[in-house]
């Protein structure tokens, strides 16, 4: 079987490291924002050359609490792309907000920068661009649009830590970057966990009070806040691996230069890094109309494939029931129905991606 993401490979690689670092962690019993969590806020902090990282529960929360940081709450509209998993505008909706979707380019999945401008009302507060997949999104334009509008930039770059676009890390472009330490991520942890970074002191210091019960002093409470802080012992995991994440970066994008060369089949739309990007590959996406024949395919040779995302944001129910969303977005609509992502991790071998893509030219 080859799987979508095989994280006992990477353990059984750094298996002395991370069992050192649990270890150390209990030996302290300091579990709750202990040591590791003002470390690894630091080192992603200094990775992204800013002044503030703060840890929070995880991806979701991240977002969540970098929203209402940016003085997102009811009524206001926050833009950003239908194509994406649902935390992205589930935060806006529990802040009483509304998710405005514009739709997607489809080469890169990401929003189309150029359809933005069309969807700003006087009710729009922030746009939230999604680094789909570890692609950059079109960055240039939003914060330019944003700028122009008095709008807050957030983006979300659960699936992208370490991207860049036109030489700057992903995070570091809008007012605060969101990541997300899923087990699956590029940067993950063995469970739950996020980050939220920025320049931004007053942005840092909302968060770092919301992310604990809204106190920034032990049992005094400024705000409403949240129990939202990353664990000890998920920071002692994520700072062994985030020594490595560029050269598991890299060679995430050596594997996905091998899928390229493999995969002959002209009925396969294969992804592609836009000019000055630089693509982290959190999966490697192609597009196919015989879609769901090939992950049969795949399936009866026991390797992995899935679908990221078979709805569209605007047609789910939930939002289709808050909002009465009616608006058409073909792009989204479209790759919704020919996405397929094929097994990605930087421990796949060059044997296992030449047998996926021969079953893909086959049964394409």
């Amino acid at each position: 079987m080859i799987p979508m993401v095989d994280l006992k490979r990477q353990y059984h690689n750094l298996k002395k490291e991370i069992d050192a670092a649990i270890s150390d962690v209990l030996e302290q019993t300091r579990f709750i924002l202990g040591p590791n969590v003002s470390a690894l806020e630091e080192e992603v902090a200094a990775y992204h050359n800013l002044s503030y990282a703060v840890g929070v529960a995880n991806g979701t929360d991240a977002l969540l609490l970098a929203l209402r940081a940016c003085g997102i709450g009811d009524g206001d509209e926050v833009i950003t792309t239908p194509f994406t998993f649902i935390a992205t505008a589930e935060v806006i909706a529990l802040l009483g907000a509304t998710p405005v979707f514009v739709d997607i380019c489809p080469d890169t999945f990401n929003i189309n920068s150029c359809q933005i401008a069309e969807r700003i009302t006087a009710k729009t507060k922030a746009i939230v661009p999604v680094h789909l997949f570890g692609h950059p999104a079109d960055m240039a334009p939003v914060v330019e649009i944003a700028r122009k509008h008095n709008l807050k930039v957030i983006e979300d770059c659960a699936q992208a830590f370490g991207a860049k676009y036109n030489g700057k890390k992903v995070g570091t472009i809008g007012d605060v970057g969101c990541f997300s330490f899923f087990p699956s991520k590029n940067l993950a942890g063995y469970g739950d966990g996020g980050m939220v970074i920025t320049n931004n002191k007053k942005i840092a210091e909302q968060v770092k009070m919301l992310r604990n019960h809204g106190s920034a002093k032990r049992y005094y409470h400024k705000v409403i806040g949240y129990n939202s802080r990353l664990d000890e012992i998920q920071a002692a995991i994520i700072r062994v691996k985030l020594k490595k994440i560029d050269q598991f970066n890299e060679a995430r994008r050596q594997n996905a230069v091998y899928y390229c060369a493999a995969i002959k089949s002209k009925d396969i739309i294969l992804p592609t890094t836009i000019s000055d990007n630089e693509h982290v590959y959190h999966q490697f996406t192609i597009r196919a109309k015989n879609r769901d024949v090939l992950a049969g395919a795949l399936q009866q040779k026991n390797i992995a494939s899935a679908v990221y995302y078979p709805v569209p944001l605007h047609q789910q129910e939930v939002f289709l029931n808050l909002y009465n969303v009616s608006v058409k977005l073909p792009q989204s609509e479209k790759c919704a129905q020919e996405v397929l992502s094929l097994p990605m991790f930087p421990e796949l071998s060059r044997e296992e991606i030449r047998f996926i893509a021969d079953v893909v030219n086959h049964a394409s």
